[in-house]
């Protein structure tokens, strides 16, 4: 007898739960796609136990009659596709149909539904796999599936599970990214303890962002929106012989972005705050996270992220959704035109924007990037909470200060008591407290910098100004770091890079690795205005340099070009390496800090300035200008 057999449906499924179920969170996803899928404006999930125990979803969604919903837990059964045509243009969360077997195989499953022009519901419970109750019950119109005991036939599953704790914070993560997807729904989220999220529908993106995120984060944030038809992109056509008589090219549609994007001043220690929706699907798409990354390069510390809120519309047949078990992943048809039109998109939305940071605000921010934008889901020992909307920041310690926790006298606003925030009302959000209050100016932009007039110099390294703006701190080596580096960058778009010939040529010993990265980097040093040739098999001799850069200078600029490990010198594209080229010329040649310089020197630095593209941060992310708005300083003074 052979040794070949085919699996029972129950190993099947159980299988398949292996790729789609891969903790609770995954079953929230599968079951949240369902609701919104079909229709449903109210979404509730309750969780207990990190969803080991008990997640309840319900919503009021068209429901379903009592023949798909028994037919709804067969393998590859589904309501959304109907031939392999389908899959190519695919329109809805859903569609594969192994879901809920899936989740019943290893879970106690009860469904409640009834569509509205049903006059009872069916309820169907299975233990599993197997089905153990079907019938008739009256029920409010929508569907309801609870699921307990997640994994009880499988321990092994079971076993590999996190903490109760983590395992909510991914639920919490996963039910925050569709709210801010789909701003008009109602979504709720509630553990054992607390009402973690209550979403009321809002009208827009921007409100929901501000609904979830709270004023201080929504007010980092810059809109973004753009267009681009993708008959740009040359889609591909069969050729003339293989069409048919009546064969009409195909509408190709358009790509389009909206979404919000940080300031600069707004960083983040990962990518968890990089919310990205294709389609209104979230994906975590390579792709995208790089053109992303492209976009604020040179902005923002390459180790530090942003926080993005992003949508991307294209026709269905434009990207392949069914590439991944858990549908996380996407694939572009034109991969290529997507990531340059969002990395062009994004960067000039940041360009454009030019946002200045507030010197009273960079008092209280630590210098190192905080974290991402999470739910607070801790269990809160005086029973439930108030929805928490936005993270909750660090408990103090209660111990009495001591003298070197005093803090010493400084010019700073008195700090007025936290606002208590937004109270939860059916249909709307009604701001309370502070919060209602007028929100800061959001369109304070660095185009104010050709108005300074210029005070002196604090200890040689900072230059104080003043407008009607307010007071002005101006960082005078990344403030040329920033002059120089655009100004590479265009003569080395037209190659007109100005070199220097040096009298004597520099001798640089270089460790082999290096002396590899050389010649690998050989052709765009000299773009950049370096000539220089091997002398010797671990020394190069540099017979010119680019203008400004000279002495051990010169020498800690090539050592920092050739110290990239060859890995990431493989990975990088051409227009990557010409800006950490250029970025590293520019910081070796920039003025450097404790140099006092004449006013005229000063006046020149700042007009420079003010014509760049982006005068918010050097090329490695620092910010090059602080502003002390006079209402700041008034408030300081207690004059208003």
């Amino acid at each position: 007898m052979g040794r070949i057999r085919i699996l029972s449906d129950l190993v099947a499924n159980q299988i398949a739960a292996g790729e789609v179920v891969e903790r609770p969170a995954s079953v929230v996803k599968e079951l949240l796609e369902n609701s919104i899928d079909a229709g449903a404006t109210r979404i509730r999930i309750e969780v207990e136990a990190g969803g080991r125990k008990l997640i309840r979803i319900t919503d009021n969604g068209h429901g379903m009659v009592k023949d798909d919903a028994l037919l709804a837990f067969e393998r590859h059964a589904t309501s959304k596709l109907r031939t392999s045509d389908d899959l190519l243009s695919i329109a809805t969360l859903g569609f594969r149909g192994e879901a809920l077997p899936s989740i019943a195989s290893v879970s106690r499953l009860t469904l409640e539904t009834r569509a509205p022009e049903e006059d009872s519901g069916t309820l169907v419970e299975i233990a599993g796999g197997n089905i153990l109750r079907v019938e008739e019950a009256g029920l409010p119109a929508g569907t309801t599936i609870t699921i307990r005991d997640l994994f009880f036939n499988t321990p092994a599953r079971r076993k590999f599970l996190r903490s109760e704790q983590t395992e909510l914070s991914h639920i919490a993560s996963l039910v925050t990214n569709y709210a801010l997807a789909h701003p008009t729904k109602h979504f709720e989220l509630h553990s054992a303890t607390q009402a973690l999220l209550i979403a009321p529908s809002v009208s827009n993106s921007a409100d929901r962002l501000f609904q979830i995120f709270g004023r201080e984060t929504s007010s980092l944030m810059l809109s973004t929106a753009a267009e681009m038809d993708f008959a740009r992109a040359g889609l591909p056509e069969p050729p003339p012989w293989k069409r048919e008589e009546d064969y009409t090219p195909p509408d190709p549609g358009y790509l389009r972005i909206t979404g919000f994007v940080s300031k600069p001043e707004l960083q983040k220690l990962n990518r968890n705050s990089v919310y990205v929706f294709v389609n209104h699907r979230l994906v975590r798409d390579k792709l995208v996270l790089h053109a992303l990354g492209e976009a604020y390069r040179n902005i923002i510390p390459p180790t530090s992220f942003p926080v993005v809120l992003l949508f991307l519309e294209m026709p269905p047949q434009e990207v392949d959704v069914n590439v991944h078990p858990a549908k996380t992943e996407v694939r572009f048809r034109q991969s290529s035109f997507v990531h340059d039109f969002i990395r062009d998109t994004v960067r000039t939305t940041l360009m454009q924007s030019r946002p200045v940071a507030s010197f009273a605000a960079a008092l209280h921010n630590t210098p190192h990037a905080s974290a991402s934008l999470l739910l607070d889901v801790s269990p809160m020992s005086n029973g439930p909470s108030q929805p928490v909307f936005e993270p909750q920041s660090e408990p103090q310690s209660e111990a009495d200060p001591g003298p070197a926790d005093t803090a010493p006298f400084n010019l700073s606003a008195p700090q007025a008591p936290e606002s208590p925030g937004s109270l939860a009302f059916p249909e709307a959000q009604i701001p309370v407290g502070y919060e209602a209050e007028a929100a800061p100016n959001e369109n304070e932009t660095l185009n104010a910098l050709a108005t300074l007039k210029p005070l002196g110099q604090l200890r040689d390294s900072f230059i104080l100004a003043v407008n009607d703006e307010g007071l002005w701190i101006v960082d005078q080596h990344v403030a040329h770091e920033r002059v120089l580096f655009e100004k590479i960058l265009r003569e080395r778009e037209v190659e007109k890079v100005q070199r220097q010939r040096l009298l004597m040529p520099v001798l640089v010993d270089l460790l082999p690795a290096q002396m590899i990265s050389f010649a690998r980097l050989a052709d765009e040093l000299d773009r950049n205005g370096f000539e220089a040739e091997p002398f010797g098999p671990n020394t190069i001799a540099i017979k010119a340099a680019p203008v400004g850069l000279e002495g051990r200078e010169l020498e800690r600029m090539l050592e920092e070009v050739l110290a990239v490990p060859d890995r990431e010198q493989q990975t990088e594209n051409s227009e990557t390496r010409r800006r950490r080229i250029a970025a590293s010329i520019a910081c070796h040649a920039a003025i450097k800090i404790n140099t006092p310089l004449e006013p005229v020197k000063i006046d020149w630095l700042l007009a420079e300035l003010g014509k760049t593209e982006h005068p918010t941060s050097c090329p490695h992310g620092r910010p090059i200008a602080l502003r002390y708005s006079h209402k700041d300083i008034a408030k300081a003074f207690q004059r208003i």
